[in-house]
């Protein structure tokens, strides 16, 4: 496969739950996080897009999971933001439960991006999808995002901090972290390694295995 151009990347369909996901097969990574980690701009930024994935004044509009195409078989994955706090109980719950699906289910997903806002890091629902994640061997990379909010010194701090819980808590074989500014385009180059790593196709997954009914 040639190199990724985050450019390209199209917007191809939203889905309410994993019934509804594009087929099964390929390589993608979906980008998860708290309804205000800046995960919009952050998908934005990368792909130089600043209309592609919609963001919101009103955190959690997005309730969809919503694909965009790199390549034919090349994707990146836009998944509800949670822990917004006006949405009624049952729909959380509902969310919970379509995204555990998907992270749990869905065979052509390479990663988890997870987005935690750098002065707010490690909330409740950021632990339970990295529990999650770390249950199903999935691996991840954390954006601590709207890191042009701190000075240098204490936002290193926070990363050097997330990495040594990661250790502790024996997950750092399996989960990455680094800061990232929408705002001023810092961990791009990072980011962008990483997605090129998980998305990268080998022979195998170009087969096309028919979508489970």
């Amino acid at each position: 496969m040639g190199q990724i151009k985050y450019s390209d990347a199209i917007f191809t369909q939203s889905a309410p739950s994993i019934r509804q996901c594009p087929s099964d097969s390929g390589a993608e990574v979906a980008f998860a996080g708290r309804s205000n980690a800046g995960k919009s701009s952050a998908i934005n930024t990368l792909c130089q897009n600043h209309k592609l994935a919609r963001t919101s004044k009103t955190p959690g509009r997005t309730q969809l999971i919503n694909f965009f195409a790199l390549t034919e078989e090349q994707r990146l994955v836009d998944l509800p933001g949670y822990g917004f706090a006006k949405v009624p109980l049952a729909m959380k719950k509902e969310w919970e439960k379509h995204l555990s699906e998907y992270l749990a289910e869905r065979q052509c997903l390479k990663g988890l991006i997870l987005l935690m806002d750098v002065r707010h890091p490690m909330q409740e629902f950021d632990t339970m999808m990295l529990n999650w994640a770390i249950e199903g061997e999935m691996p991840v990379h954390i954006l601590l995002t709207k890191a042009d909010k701190l000075k240098k010194g204490p936002a290193q701090n926070t990363l050097l901090k997330v990495r040594k819980h990661l250790k502790e808590a024996q997950a750092d074989d399996l989960v990455s972290a680094q800061l990232f500014s929408s705002l001023k385009n810092t961990g791009i180059k990072e980011l962008e390694s990483t997605l090129n790593k998980w998305l990268t196709i080998d022979s195998t997954e170009l087969s096309g295995q028919p979508a489970e009914e």
